[in-house]
């Protein structure tokens, strides 16, 4: 059965709204392992627009599964990442101007850095994903660098506007699993999946991990948090 790790960026992302206590990140994160959430996932992001330092530090006492931390490459983030120690580091790229990352991480572009911040990453004892498109030449790059886990980017394929699109979106997330399997890559997926799109993917057998997070809180506005993972943890078995 393929694992479930819950994004709660949103829940954060409604607190802020009018800067005040609630939702309570901690209790959401608590009911979705509750619910059979197989990881909590959150995004660290430079203009702390959701997710704010002292709930990765809450988090960090309270989760019980695994707390996988999204984030960039920028040395103050790393740095942060490094005192706190989550259970998973995952490498994404970051703009301030967009509304959500809209791609994956150019590892080819930024070698390099990335290859820095991966075993400064790993020195600490923190297992490092990187969050990249389902593209051979990020796949190389990204065994390069050291990481030993992949998050491929599933926009593509859950923003397709023809089932045409749709198949041939899925078709290269195929091909970019298998490759990564054949190198010894741990292999997640995600963003853009919802209660209906997620069908195929969990097909793809190389696949470990699926990270969701705006699919299920839109969800739980209408039916609750905890009814709204066990709804997606039930489609993954």
């Amino acid at each position: 059965m393929i694992a479930l790790g819950v994004n709660i960026d949103h829940i954060a992302s409604l607190r802020e709204l009018r800067h005040g206590i609630e939702p309570d990140i901690v209790e959401a994160a608590t009911l979705c392992e509750k619910a059979g959430a197989d990881s909590i996932v959150v995004h660290l992001r430079e203009d702390r627009r959701h997710i704010q330092d002292r709930d990765v530090a809450a988090l960090r006492k309270k989760v019980r599964t695994r707390l996988n931390l999204e984030m960039s490459i920028a040395p103050e983030i790393v740095r942060f990442c490094e005192r706190i120690r989550p259970d998973q580091a995952t490498l994404v790229p970051e703009r301030r101007q967009e509304v959500t990352t809209e791609g994956g991480l150019d590892v080819t572009g930024h070698f390099p850095l990335v290859r820095n911040a991966v075993a400064g990453l790993q020195r600490h004892g923190i297992p490092v994903s990187l969050f990249i498109d389902p593209e051979k030449k990020q796949l190389e790059a990204a065994v390069r660098t050291g990481a030993r886990r992949i998050e491929l980017h599933t926009g593509r394929y859950a923003g397709a506007r023809s089932s045409a699109q749709r198949l041939k979106f899925l078709r290269q997330l195929q091909q970019a699993a298998t490759f990564a399997g054949s190198r010894g890559l741990s292999v997640f997926a995600g963003h853009g999946l919802d209660y209906d799109n997620v069908r195929r993917i969990i097909g793809i057998r190389e696949i470990e991990e699926l990270n969701i997070g705006y699919s299920i809180v839109c969800r739980a506005a209408l039916v609750g948090l905890y009814r709204a993972v066990i709804q997606m943890k039930r489609l993954l078995r």
